[in-house]
């Protein structure tokens, strides 16, 4: 009998150690695939205010996981975010995006209206942010919002090349219609 307890404890190990081994893998093909990491402390949230919280970082296109440090020290072994190290101590918990301006939009925007949610700072691939870096990155418009600037910006020129290649020719059919109307007013 302990025989068989002895292994089925072995067992809930070496399956503990695969969990972990296939977690701190996810978080780094994260970390390989992101563009923006928001670390934040989130000690004393509820689960219905974590659950809100993820609910609006995907609405957002964002991404919220509590992680150990310890895992997520692992994970960001050797990437381009390995200068957040120091900031996983304690109850910390990480958001990640490709549009950089969304994840620190949702992370600035909940820490608002939950006090127990805490920024602690980011990074923007290499560059380190603080608190205050994350909060003006939340301040600028989103990419798509930037994207429509661009095209609005684009688009201003040509319709007014349109409309300067168009004018010509309007002028043009009113004088003919002119000399059409003064035929007409001569032969009667």
């Amino acid at each position: 009998m302990l025989w068989v307890s002895r292994n089925i404890a072995e067992l809930e190990t070496d399956v503990d150690r695969i969990e972990k081994r296939e977690f701190v893998a996810e978080l780094s093909t994260v970390f390989a695939d992101t563009s923006m990491v928001v670390v934040t402390r989130n000690e004393g949230m509820t689960v219905a205010d974590v659950t809100d919280l993820r609910r609006k970082m995907r609405a957002a296109g964002a991404s919220f996981k509590v992680a150990k440090n310890r895992l997520a020290l692992l994970a960001l072994d050797g990437t381009r975010f390995d200068g957040l190290k120091p900031l996983m101590k304690g109850p910390t918990a990480i958001s990640w995006s490709t549009d950089p301006v969304a994840v620190a939009k949702a992370a600035v925007d909940f820490a608002k209206t939950n006090e127990k949610f805490v920024l602690i700072g980011g990074a923007l691939g290499t560059q380190l942010l603080d608190v205050a870096g994350v909060k003006a990155l939340a301040e600028l418009p989103s990419l798509d919002a930037l994207r429509a600037k661009l095209l609005g910006l684009l688009a201003a020129p040509a319709t007014r090349i349109a409309g300067v290649l168009q004018a010509p020719a309007g002028q043009l059919a009113r004088v003919f219609a002119a000399y059409a109307d003064a035929d007409k007013s001569e032969a009667a």
